[in-house]
């Protein structure tokens, strides 16, 4: 496919070189220059935001897939409305992926819906991640967003790293 491309490129560029009067010689040069150039940055999946702890206040099978999360919390953390989150139940140990809903903001909501409802029970321990991709070089100074939650969805505490052996 690459060679292709560069097929058609040298064509653009020879026809681009006769057009103005050149040769077309320089402009397939210029061509493999730009091609020894060109390089591959490397792009990371880091974790983004997190919801550490949360209390799953309800499980409803009968609606559209997905988890509904309070948009306050959703903005302590960054994640946004129809974004992919991965779901980690800390009573069972089920992992799931789904994407979120907005909640009411201030309701403290927590609900899994759908299918997701047959992996939790409303009182279960879960962990919400969500992720982002990062440039190679922007990724060592990445901080992600983790909110500490207590037994009531309500922020203690705020980190922007997750020490290690950090309990809670």
């Amino acid at each position: 496919m690459y060679k292709a491309v560069f097929v058609i490129i040298v064509a653009f560029f020879k026809k681009l070189g006769e057009a103005k009067g050149g040769d077309s010689s320089g402009a397939k040069q210029t061509v493999m220059y730009k091609q020894q150039e060109r390089r591959c940055i490397m792009y990371r999946e880091m974790m983004s935001g997190k919801l550490h702890r949360a209390t799953v206040t309800e499980a409803n099978l009968n609606y559209v897939g997905s988890i509904t999360i309070d948009e306050d919390l959703m903005d302590s953390v960054g994640i946004l409305e129809n974004e992919k989150v991965q779901v980690v139940n800390n009573n069972n140990g089920a992992r799931l992926e789904t994407y979120v809903i907005k909640g009411t903001r201030g309701s403290k909501t927590v609900c899994l819906n759908g299918a997701a409802a047959r992996l939790v029970q409303p009182g279960d321990k879960v962990i919400i991640i969500s992720y982002k991709w990062v440039s190679e070089q922007d990724s060592y100074n990445h901080q992600p967003k983790v909110a500490i939650l207590n037994d009531q969805n309500e922020i203690i505490e705020m980190m922007n790293t997750e020490p290690a052996s950090t309990i809670r």
